[in-house]
């Protein structure tokens, strides 16, 4: 192969990749909009241009049936936060950035305010209702 047949296989491989990328583009589109996401207001508009996506999810059940899309739509990746009320987006570099050199512990501590997590008020707890309404008779 000589040097003139290399780069045309070397762009005609690059045009494939943009149409693939494309395409990819589509399924990741169609997925979030499959899960309503496209028309939530606290969902990033500019997720497409992440390297890589990754899809926080409330449960394990959850996590459990969108998982098999992570083979057919490339650039996606899931976990599950138990702390999280609804699905969130998040740019995987960012959440690498936030985990790396961490332990479990400190990552299960982490998704309790990041990440999806709402942070628990006091007065949101079971315990304290019931300690108010004893207190209270």
């Amino acid at each position: 192969m000589d040097v003139m047949d290399r780069e045309i296989l070397s762009d005609t491989l690059k045009n494939i990749d943009k149409k693939i990328e494309g395409l990819n583009n589509q399924k990741i589109k169609a997925f979030f909009e499959s899960l309503g996401l496209e028309q939530r207001d606290d969902i990033a508009k500019d997720y497409l241009n992440w390297e890589n996506i990754l899809i926080v999810v409330p449960s394990r059940s959850t996590l459990n049936e969108l998982k098999k899309y992570k083979y057919s739509i490339s650039r996606i990746s899931f976990i599950a936060n138990p702390n999280a009320e609804q699905i969130h987006i998040y740019d995987f570099n960012e959440w690498k950035n936030s985990t790396r050199n961490k332990t479990q512990f400190q990552i299960r501590e982490l998704l309790k305010t990041n990440f999806g997590g709402s942070p628990k008020i006091s007065e949101n707890r079971d315990w304290v209702k019931l300690m108010q309404k004893n207190h209270g008779s």
